[in-house]
């Protein structure tokens, strides 16, 4: 059965898109005011950002509790936003570079941009006005985000300039397999930690800890509850990237086997593969250009070689291990069990 979201989720969601659109709102009245062309670009942000699950923020806000920290307080509000604008600037650069088109079930921001210039008759190449504008309104969110962190412990910086640096090499890692075709399973767990697993759960979790002053303490209890959750949450994303609900989603589906991303899930499936399956493979996975019964073709070979299911085991581990490690922890039993709650959605939710 599908996980649901814990009911906080809502609420501590609702907390951080108030902060993200006052600030952003504040901005796009700033600037249209200096040239009404500047209007645009911070309301295609306003726009991209707003929604999403806000596991990122939620992770954080129960650390900096399961710390002592008081659930009212301004600080983890405002770096629950920070973290949920980096993850913006993230999205919007990566699908720039998988050439995405849908995005929270609308048009990706370089297509957004490049429709734009189409429209107008423009001079020059519309496809690279799009992908600027969005790598620009990238960097924007990003700017963003560290102004919200301002006055912050320089501890909370040292964890939030850590968390970009992983982000980054994760990302370039996923980049560069993918341009290789590179179907090593060790290969992809790193990519899997790195580019969203330590960032979407162990570091925001130090984040709030460090808020608290407590890192030392809690950091190494908060990494192994992190780590293996983490993993088990990008291994969940692989898993709805190949075989999810496009209008649960509101993206493609199938769209990592057309990228050709260098996923555990494809990884394993490769290596059990023989014959005609593993030809299939090679033929198609990662070809941008795949009918939908080519897709169908790559996900019955993800499933007939036992990879799917072995994925589905490796998530249901990982978060035994996770919630193990949680119950050690020395926090209150209010963080722990809202930390039990997102560690469930998280690894075996739908969306």
């Amino acid at each position: 059965m599908p996980a649901e979201p814990p009911p906080s989720l809502a609420a501590i969601a609702e907390r951080t898109d108030a902060r993200i659109d006052a600030l952003l709102a504040a901005e796009e009245r700033r600037w249209a005011a200096v040239d009404p062309a500047l209007a645009e670009p911070l309301a295609a942000l306003r726009e991209f950002v707003a929604g999403g699950k806000r596991l990122r923020p939620a992770f954080l806000h129960w650390s900096w509790v399961g710390a002592g920290g008081d659930g009212d307080d301004e600080r983890p509000a405002l770096a629950g936003a920070a973290l949920e604008l980096l993850h913006t600037s993230a999205l919007v650069h990566d699908d720039v570079m998988d050439g995405s088109t849908r995005r929270h079930g609308r048009e990706t921001v370089h297509v957004r941009f490049s429709a734009a210039h189409a429209a107008h008759g423009w001079r020059g190449e519309p496809r690279r006005f799009g992908e600027g504008a969005a790598i620009l309104i990238g960097d924007l969110a990003s700017v963003y985000a560290e102004q919200l962190l301002r006055g912050a412990p320089a501890e909370a910086l040292d964890v939030f300039a850590e968390l970009r640096v992983e982000l980054n090499v994760g990302q370039y890692l996923d980049l560069a397999a993918t341009a290789a075709r590179s179907a090593s399973i060790a290969r992809a767990r790193t990519i899997c930690v790195y580019k969203s697993g330590k960032y979407t759960v162990e570091r925001p979790l130090h984040l709030g800890a460090a808020l608290a002053g407590r890192l030392d303490e809690l950091g190494g209890p908060y990494s192994a509850y992190g780590l293996p959750l983490g993993e088990a949450f990008q291994l969940r994303d692989d898993l709805l990237g190949a075989f999810g609900d496009a209008a649960v989603l509101g993206k493609e589906v199938g769209e990592d086997v057309r990228d050709g991303k260098p996923t555990a899930l494809y990884a394993t499936a490769r290596a059990r593969a023989g014959g005609a399956d593993r030809a299939l493979l090679d033929r198609c996975y990662g070809r941008p250009g795949l009918a939908p019964d080519e897709v169908a073709a790559v996900q019955q070979v993800l499933a007939s070689t036992g990879a799917r299911a072995e994925v589905e085991a490796r998530i249901a581990a990982l978060t035994d291990a996770s919630l193990a490690a949680l119950a050690e922890a020395p926090i209150g039993d209010d963080a722990r069990r809202e930390l039990a709650a997102l560690a469930r959605f998280a690894a075996g939710r739908e969306f």
